[in-house]
């Protein structure tokens, strides 16, 4: 287990190294030095289609919502699917980053410095501590324990990040679960009520 940990510092590290490198170089330039890269170390990084952000803001409502939220598409960087969904609070942009490991990078149970490995690769600003915005996505429902203390994404989550940027839809879909969990209870609690 702790050989995990060490083993993801390494690669945090590592990441920040190579960000730090290629942080004010062109656009262009990055993509030249990465594919290089790829090249020198014989790891396939094939051309996948990419959706920028401006492609996705800028092509038609009725093609945008015509996507299926599971769809084949996972090109979309972290850093545009945040930038998308535009979390206005810590603990929204860790269910977004959630949402993306999830369905993006298939890995449904993540541990939390998998979540800021990729609050870094997504270009957002550093947690003042990630576990603690994690165990509040936790209180909050958008995230779930999982297995060996791993986390994954909620339901309530999941739907939350799917209606987002529409504030009014996310938020709608936070009052709906919320009331139907506490009418769940209150029926739990009735039928639990021992009889007179």
């Amino acid at each position: 287990m702790k050989e995990n940990h060490g083993s993801s510092l390494d690669e945090f590290e590592a990441l920040q190294t190579v960000i730090a490198a290629l942080r004010g170089r062109d656009r262009e330039s990055r993509r030249r030095i990465l594919d290089s890269a790829a090249t020198f170390l014989d790891v396939d990084i094939s051309a996948k289609t990419a959706v920028t952000f401006s492609e996705a803001t800028h092509s038609s409502p009725s093609a945008a919502s015509s996507r299926s939220p599971f769809s084949e598409d996972t090109s979309m960087s972290p850093k545009d699917f945040v930038m998308e969904k535009a979390p206005k609070t810590d603990v929204e942009r860790i269910a977004c980053l959630a949402y993306y490991l999830t369905h993006y990078r298939s890995t449904p149970h993540f541990k939390t410095i998998d979540l800021s490995l990729l609050n870094t690769e997504a270009a957002q600003p550093k947690f003042a501590n990630t576990a603690y915005t994690s165990n509040n996505a936790v209180k909050m429902g958008y995230l779930a324990p999982g297995l060996k203390g791993q986390r994954q994404l909620s339901g309530m989550g999941e739907r939350f990040v799917r209606a987002l940027p529409d504030r009014t839809a996310a938020k709608d879909v936070l009052v709906s679960l919320r009331r139907r969990s506490r009418s769940k209870r209150k029926r739990d609690s009735v039928e639990d009520a021992p009889e007179e």
